[in-house]
């Protein structure tokens, strides 16, 4: 195994100014970063994000390194803990997770992303910003058939209404492995941020803030600024050292993707999809 990868990070999480509870959770500690959205109303949705920060705290273990069978071990057991809320409320219950775990990958420090639902995963490096997951949302949809501009998924009506989520008959979680490279910043964050802050603005505010706690606070405060009609939150992750030395000029490709691409996009399921 190589060297330890040295990180700094920062995080800030808020309920907005519309909604009086904060239904998102996040985990911040290495080696696995993730956000949770939750959905269910009032204390369902808390309850569904906690748990699923809880099964990860619990099942993938302190260190410089997981693994992809530790990620999936924990996504089970958050699906089996939401499901089991859900089963106790009226209306129902679940909640988006989308994370970054460190990995090793053939001897090389790699980071496996993965998500559920419109949370998302961004790569900064230099001034270029790269969105790295893919919402699994009515909006994606509409505009991977081309009856959406990918410009107007912020103001779609619809834009909330996701298609997966842990707790649901679909959690299936979409993966990708890239390596860690020094010098990279990645955003985890709540669609409190991206429903109101636009790629370009979130690329010019990661740019122009310096450490990981400034640029956590400060998208939070451009979210709120912007309207703040739901719960925001952000982890901020920095590679600092031992990580590759080039940049990863990789694009993020969907499961159904050639094997040639340049990121290994792979699926951890979680619960079979029901009909």
């Amino acid at each position: 195994m190589t060297g330890a990868v040295i990180l700094s990070v920062g995080s800030a999480t808020h309920p907005g100014r519309r909604r009086e509870v904060n239904e998102d959770s996040f985990l911040a500690r290495a080696p696995v970063f993730l956000v949770a959205d939750g959905m269910g109303g009032y204390e369902a949705g808390d309850r569904a994000s906690r748990a699923v920060v809880e099964a990860f705290d619990e099942t993938v273990a302190d260190g410089d390194r997981t693994t992809i069978e530790a990620v999936r071990d924990a996504l089970t057991g958050a699906d089996e803990a939401v499901a089991s809320i859900a089963a106790d409320t009226t209306r129902g219950a679940g909640s988006t997770v989308t994370g970054i775990a460190l990995v090793d990958s053939d001897g090389t420090p790699s980071w496996l992303v993965f998500n559920v639902g419109d949370s998302r995963v961004y790569r900064h490096f230099g001034t270029e910003l790269q969105q790295l997951t893919v919402d699994h949302s009515l909006a994606q949809e509409l505009v991977d058939d081309g009856s959406l501009a990918p410009e107007d998924m912020r103001s779609y009506a619809q834009r909330n209404v996701i298609t997966r989520a842990i707790g649901a008959p679909d959690s299936t979680a979409d993966s990708w492995l890239l390596p860690v490279t020094n010098g990279e910043r990645l955003l985890l964050c709540s669609d409190g941020l991206t429903s109101e802050v636009s790629d370009e603005a979130i690329r010019a505010t990661l740019t122009m803030s310096g450490r990981p706690e400034s640029a956590a606070e400060a998208l939070v405060a451009r979210a709120n600024e912007a309207g703040g009609r739901d719960n925001i939150t952000v982890v901020v992750v920095d590679v600092v050292a031992g990580g590759l030395t080039q940049a990863f000029a990789g694009e993020p490709t969907s499961t159904s993707a050639p094997a040639e691409s340049t990121l290994d996009a792979t699926t951890i399921p979680v619960r079979e999809v029901r009909g």
